[in-house]
């Protein structure tokens, strides 16, 4: 009952590992070279060297659920976002589907509902989280999309919102809040195709996202 990290040494993705290890979840971080291996083995998890833009059919092996939190970063130009964000996610998918994986939980956006109403150094991200999205619901694995919003590195305080209505309009959330969010979706194996925004709120995870 081993998860694949996709995008593990993001971070959310280290954060998110650390809280799995730590709760004596089985995972394994996939990484992109040796360098970023230390941090993962001074925690015990364990890791495998797979790049997005390679071929990363082995990293799924001995796996039966994924996380996909990777992401090409802020300092990246479209073209890194369409290999990573969309074409690195769709891969991920289709393996995910050829290898029977039982769930895929997939970190998004909360604007990639709406790419046009990002601003707009952001919309080719939200753009190609949008089409990865789509894909990942008419692939026929069994999934949860996670579409946080404008993310912070404030403290986790694991108290969440699912709606800006909550919130009063507020769009924001911790990447501690994301992190905390994932291992409780991670454990509720019953929670498939479902889709939750996320915020910082006042309700806890085990409520807002049941």
């Amino acid at each position: 009952m081993t998860t694949l990290v996709i995008g593990a040494n993001g971070q959310i993705g280290r954060q998110f590992c650390a809280l799995a290890q730590a709760a004596g979840e089985p995972i394994k971080a996939m990484i992109r070279d040796a360098a970023q291996q230390p941090w993962f083995e001074e925690r015990g998890i364990e890791t495998v060297i797979a790049d997005l833009e390679g071929d990363f059919r082995a990293a799924f092996d001995g796996c039966d659920q994924v996380v996909f939190t990777a992401g090409s970063g802020p300092h990246t130009g479209p073209d890194k976002t369409l290999l990573i964000d969309l074409y690195g996610a769709i891969r991920a998918v289709d393996i995910a589907r050829e290898r029977g994986i039982g769930r895929f939980l997939m970190v998004s956006a909360m604007r990639a509902e709406n790419p046009q109403e990002a601003p707009e150094k952001l919309r080719p991200y939200m753009a190609a989280k949008f089409a990865a999205d789509a894909h990942l619901r008419l692939a026929g694995v069994p999934h949860v999309i996670l579409k946080p919003g404008r993310l912070t590195d404030e403290p986790a305080n694991e108290r969440v919102a699912t709606s800006l209505a909550e919130t009063g309009g507020e769009n924001r959330v911790s990447r501690g809040n994301v992190a905390h969010a994932l291992l409780h979706l991670l454990k509720a194996r019953e929670l498939v195709d479902r889709e939750f925004v996320l915020l910082d709120g006042e309700r806890e995870i085990g409520e807002a996202l049941a």
